[in-house]
């Protein structure tokens, strides 16, 4: 109680969280502490929130249930289609977008999302975002990346699989919070290569994406991954100044990585620039194991 009064909460009956999704662990953190905080899902075209957490049903990972009067359905193509009289009647001056927003009564949200065995709604991203395996199936690289990134030892990941049977990950351990992890355990360790590449550390990033497999209907979740031997950085053109990676140039440059981990290999050599703390570059010359989740 001390907590909800100080961030100004102590009354609150309910509190609400959506436009992109928070991590379960915060969820789970405000309603030990009393919080009945719920994420929701909801557009202006279809008159604001629709979908929520009903009290007693709480599931951190998705967006609830209709609202009474409304109704839901996922297309072929994994949008989120959504029928109510709360729906708007169309775009000012816009006949063209209506038509395409509004079909025989349902608006087209071009949000991609599941139905759990619930009913309850999970919301995975733009519709143009969604990539497809090779048995068809579809999964949007940002939701698993940003779920795994809810991990304190994981500071980037890069999901791979368009077209390929299963899907794999690339993975930055975060090297503050990895480092004081072994440093409690009494793992040695000079570079980020080095700590990267320890079994312990090995087995700790395999259990942080065990974890959000548990997450995941089957389709996304991940059998391989590579924790990668160097920071992706902004100034080797791997990441945009404002942190986010450059998906096509990163493949360009790891094709070998990502190739071995469809490949049946264990572990792949690898040759390639390190910059280090002070600026300099070096190179690096290793081999990158291939871990089966």
């Amino acid at each position: 109680r001390p907590l909800l009064d100080r961030i100004g909460c102590l009354g609150f009956r309910a509190a609400y969280t959506g436009g992109h999704p928070i991590s379960p662990d915060v969820i789970r953190f405000f309603r030990a502490n009393g919080l009945n905080l719920k994420q929701a899902y909801g557009l202006t075209e279809a008159g604001g929130i629709f979908q929520v957490q009903p009290d007693g049903e709480v599931k951190p990972e998705t967006v609830g249930t209709c609202l009474p009067r409304t109704e839901i359905k996922i297309a072929v193509d994994q949008e989120v289609l959504v029928s109510s009289k709360s729906n708007f009647v169309g775009y000012y001056q816009n006949p063209e977008a209506t038509a395409e927003a509004l079909i025989d009564g349902w608006f087209h949200t071009g949000d991609a999302g599941y139905l759990d065995e619930d009913g309850h709604l999970l919301i995975i991203g733009r519709k143009e975002d969604i990539m497809r395996t090779k048995e068809g199936e579809a999964f949007s690289p940002d939701f698993i990346e940003t779920r795994l990134k809810f991990s304190p030892y994981i500071q980037e990941a890069v999901i791979w699989g368009e077209g390929q049977p299963y899907l794999t990950a690339f993975i930055n351990i975060d090297f503050g919070n990895v480092g004081n992890w072994a440093e409690e355990r009494k793992i040695p360790y000079t570079t980020y290569s080095d700590l990267s590449q320890q079994s312990a550390v090995e087995e700790l990033i395999r259990g942080e994406v065990r974890e959000v497999n548990t997450q995941l209907p089957r389709p996304m979740q991940l059998v391989k991954i590579i924790l990668l031997y160097k920071l992706l950085d902004a100034d080797d053109e791997e990441l945009t100044r404002t942190g986010k990676v450059r998906r096509k140039f990163v493949f360009e440059q790891y094709k070998e990585l990502i190739n071995a981990m469809y490949a049946n290999k264990t572990e792949i050599p690898v040759m390639g620039q390190v910059r280090y703390r002070d600026g300099h570059v070096g190179t690096i010359e290793t081999k990158v194991k291939i871990l089966d989740v």
